[in-house]
C-alpha cells in the first residue's frame, strides 16, 4: 500500500524522516512530495536512500513513468497556505493537485499542522478546518509548540482504514 506524505516548508519539515520510519514500520510504501518551497528545508538524498524513490515536487512530464496512485495521504507538516488553499480547492502545485482530487477519489487524507496560535485563530483558517471536515479530511489540531507529534498523524491514519 502506498502512502503520500506531503511535507509544506515549516520548522518541524527536516524531521520527516521520523514520519517515514513510522510509515514504513506500519507496512506503507512512502513516497514523500514537497511543496516547492519545502525542498530546501529537506535533505533529499536522505529521504530517497531511505524511501527507495525520489521526492517528488511537480507534476511529471509526458515521457515519465506514472508513479503509483496513493492509498492514503498525510500532510505533514502542513502550513497554513496548504491548509487554505486545499479547503479552497486550489491546485497551483502538484502537492496541492493531488489533494484537490484526493476527496472525490475516496483518497483517506490526514492534515497535522505546523500552525501557530495567531493563524490557527483566525477566521481563514478556522473556514478551511470547518470545509476540509466536512469532506471527510482528518484535519488534527495544531500541536503546541515544542516537539513535533508525527505519530499523531499515523494513528489518525490507522483509526480511518479497516
Amino acid at each position: 500500500m502506498t502512502l503520500y506524505l506531503i511535507v509544506c516548508a515549516t520548522g518541524p519539515a527536516p524531521g520527516v524522516g521520523e514520519l517515514v520510519t513510522l510509515s514504513q514500520r506500519a507496512g506503507w510504501d512512502v513516497q514523500v512530495v514537497a511543496t516547492p518551497l519545502a525542498l530546501d528545508f529537506l535533505d533529499l538524498a536522505a529521504i530517497e536512500e531511505q524511501t527507495g524513490r525520489p521526492v517528488r515536487s511537480r507534476y511529471r512530464l509526458p515521457s515519465e513513468p506514472k508513479p503509483p496512485r496513493p492509498e492514503a495521504i498525510i500532510v505533514a507538516p502542513a502550513s497554513y497556505n496548504t491548509i487554505n488553499k486545499f479547503a479552497l480547492g486550489i491546485a497551483d502545485t502538484y502537492p496541492l493537485g493531488l489533494l484537490a482530487e484526493a476527496p472525490g477519489l475516496g483518497i483517506p487524507v490526514v492534515i497535522l499542522p505546523s500552525v501557530n496560535p495567531s493563524l490557527a485563530g483566525r477566521v481563514p483558517y478556522q473556514a478551511s478546518v470547518a470545509r476540509l471536515r466536512a469532506e471527510g479530511v482528518d484535519l488534527l489540531d495544531p500541536p503546541p509548540a515544542g516537539e513535533f507529534p508525527w505519530h499523531t498523524a499515523l494513528e489518525a491514519l490507522s483509526r480511518r482504514l479497516p
